[in-house]
């Protein structure tokens, strides 16, 4: 791949969710206009497509496919409800290798009123569950831990502990761990535990965003990055030091922007980008 001339931006990538308004085809489009250097996928973004035909046109964008975004979602109050998630997560692996992204991202779930210990046992089952088909297709499973403000029922890995502790139970170089500022920058015990990611290769992936001081809505008022309190060069910092050399992911669910004119927000991701990340 040509490196991309806009050294700034190089190690820049958005995630379609960030741009909503917008079909995989204008995405592309805008992103590489301004000298964005990756693209991650959100799979609703591929409904109606050829796959293998959307990740020509990227690539021919000079656009690199970071990841495939989501999978996960193992917890189930029965085993046929579990089963379908693990097909559903085969099926993700299947579309990430006909797109030619390396990495499925996990949102892991949770089940309301079910013990959090009996979720993430039936996540780790689930990921041992597809991690053939993972390997058959040389993907790799990301797991996202959430913030603890949604253990109740997106996800039951709520810090980089326990997706470390996932990690070690597993124990495949095909898992690792997709690190989300917004999810993370509260822990007391950060630094260390993405130190430990960083040791056994399992930092896979880094999402920036920020947190809105007051936060008006938990899952749909992200803030552009330098619009709220998290310190992102302090743990971009961080997953530096412990060897991440990859993507900077601007992954921001926000109605405000989402109300916005779409492309005066793409300049402005790309202003807050090379100012405050």
């Amino acid at each position: 791949m040509t490196p991309n001339p806009l050294t700034g931006l190089s190690r820049l990538c958005i995630h379609t969710i960030t741009t909503k308004p917008w079909s995989i085809e204008e995405a592309m489009d805008k992103y590489a206009q301004i000298g964005v250097g990756g693209i991650t996928v959100w799979r609703q973004w591929l409904d109606g497509h050829n796959i293998s035909i959307v990740g020509d046109q990227i690539r021919e964008r000079n656009l690199e496919i970071v990841s495939l975004c989501r999978g996960g979602f193992f917890p189930a109050p029965s085993p046929a409800e579990r089963k379908t998630a693990i097909e559903d997560n085969r099926l993700a692996i299947h579309e990430a290798a006909q797109l030619g992204a390396p990495t499925i991202v996990l949102v892991c779930g949770a089940v309301p009123g079910q013990p959090l210990e009996e979720s993430r046992k039936q996540i780790a089952d689930g990921i041992e569950a597809v991690l053939p088909l993972a390997e058959e297709h040389d993907i790799q499973l990301a797991i996202e831990p959430l913030h603890p403000m949604y253990a109740d029922d997106r996800s039951a890995i709520n810090s980089m502990a326990s997706a470390n502790a996932v990690c070690d139970h597993i124990d495949h170089p095909l898992v690792g761990i997709a690190a989300d500022v917004y999810h993370i920058w509260w822990d007391p015990d950060l630094e260390a535990q993405i130190t430990e990611a960083g040791e056994k290769d399992r930092l896979f992936a880094f999402h920036i965003c920020d947190w809105m001081t007051p936060t008006t809505d938990l899952l749909n008022d992200r803030g552009l990055m330098g619009e709220g309190c998290i310190d992102i060069p302090g743990i971009r910092a961080m997953v530096e030091a412990a060897g991440f050399d990859g993507y900077n992911e601007v992954e921001i669910f926000s109605d405000r922007w989402w109300k916005s004119d779409p492309d005066e927000f793409l300049l402005a991701i790309r202003e807050a980008y090379l100012t405050h990340s």
